[in-house]
């Protein structure tokens, strides 16, 4: 495997996914991805075959000396592994068999992604029943663990796809609600105490560390914390284009300016009411418009974008989860062609 985390000489493409499909095939989810990016693909997730294969229990069953077990509330820390985690890990193992099977002899950037230390700290409970956010100590024990996986996780994928570039991606969907303290408790009666922001950083920094390729961090809720992420040390954030707010602008074209990607997410992630997408100019009319506003040159924008869904496709029906993907493609080459 080849990796390499300078982002200037990094092989990014123009279009890529954010994760998850529709459906449970994992065969057929590598060819319909494989077949629509043929120079950035992903190792596609399948929420939809149930416990395990969701992104907190997938995530969950790569952790070292830490395992989890599905509660009627949610995923919970366990004192050793037992069907629930077995399950997810032989999902992942069919994913990757599957993925092997459609990346034959390909070279360039492949995308896998998995849960980021905030996230999951808000996701998985404590043996009472807590978040594990609740414990500072759990979420070192956390974060430590999660760092260990992704190493195995990724060699694995190394293995399976020699000649793939291997772009992480972290799901990092609460991270702003981790930082504003509206992670709510058990009892949903008041919320956990906000992370201070060096904590949150530190953490984020750690994990991103066990990786000598790109990291690119996920998140399709409002307030993308895109200073942080960068200072931590991640090479592309990727968000949901439709939430930025004129807050967001100064960041992004400070993150633009120090070199890191953005993972525009600018197609919709589920089946439009009208049943049809805008043509795939018009899908990336927003991001040539706030590359004006940032007074950033519009010759950079193809090199500093990667069109995406705006969240993941598991909510989609799958004929509208290939048209989308299709989509990204398009619109990624119309702004290519036409920057201005």
């Amino acid at each position: 495997m080849s990796e390499n985390s300078d982002k200037d000489t990094f092989p990014w493409a123009p279009a890529t996914g954010v994760g998850s499909l529709p459906g449970g095939d994992a065969r057929e989810a590598a060819k319909t991805v494989t077949g629509s990016f043929e120079d950035f693909p992903f190792l596609a997730e399948l929420p939809a075959r149930g416990p395990g294969a969701d992104m907190i229990g997938r995530t969950a069953g790569m952790l070292v000396e830490l395992y989890a077990h599905v509660e009627p509330s949610g995923w919970r820390i366990s004192d050793r592994p037992g069907r629930d985690t077995r399950r997810a890990r032989s999902w992942v193992g069919e994913d990757l068999d599957a993925l092997e099977e459609f990346t034959q002899g390909y070279e360039g950037a492949l995308k896998v992604q998995a849960v980021g230390p905030w996230t999951l700290a808000a996701a998985l409970e404590l043996r009472g029943g807590e978040a594990a956010l609740s414990d500072p100590g759990a979420c070192r024990d956390l974060a430590g663990s999660l760092a260990e996986g992704l190493r195995g996780h990724l060699a694995e994928v190394g293995k399976r796809v020699p000649g793939a570039r291997i772009v992480l991606q972290l799901d990092e969907p609460s991270l702003t609600a981790v930082l504003l303290g509206q992670i709510r408790t058990a009892s949903g009666y008041r919320t956990h105490r906000a992370v201070d922001r060096q904590v949150v950083e530190s953490a984020l920094r750690d994990v991103i560390a066990v990786h000598g390729g790109p990291v690119v961090v996920h998140s399709c809720a409002p307030g993308v914390p895109f200073g942080l992420l960068r200072r931590a040390g991640a090479a592309g954030v990727s968000f949901d284009f439709s939430l930025l707010t004129e807050r967001d602008e100064e960041p992004i074209g400070e993150a633009v300016e120090a070199g890191t990607k953005l993972f525009a997410g600018v197609v919709p992630s589920t089946d439009p009411a009208s049943g049809a997408l805008s043509d795939p100019g018009g899908s990336v009319m927003g991001v040539r418009t706030l590359w004006r506003r940032l007074g950033l040159n519009p010759g950079t924008l193809a090199e500093s974008v990667v069109v995406t869904p705006a969240c993941g496709l598991a909510g989609a029906s799958p004929a509208y989860a290939r048209k989308a993907l299709a989509h990204c493609v398009r619109a990624a080459r119309s702004l290519a062609d036409n920057p201005e």
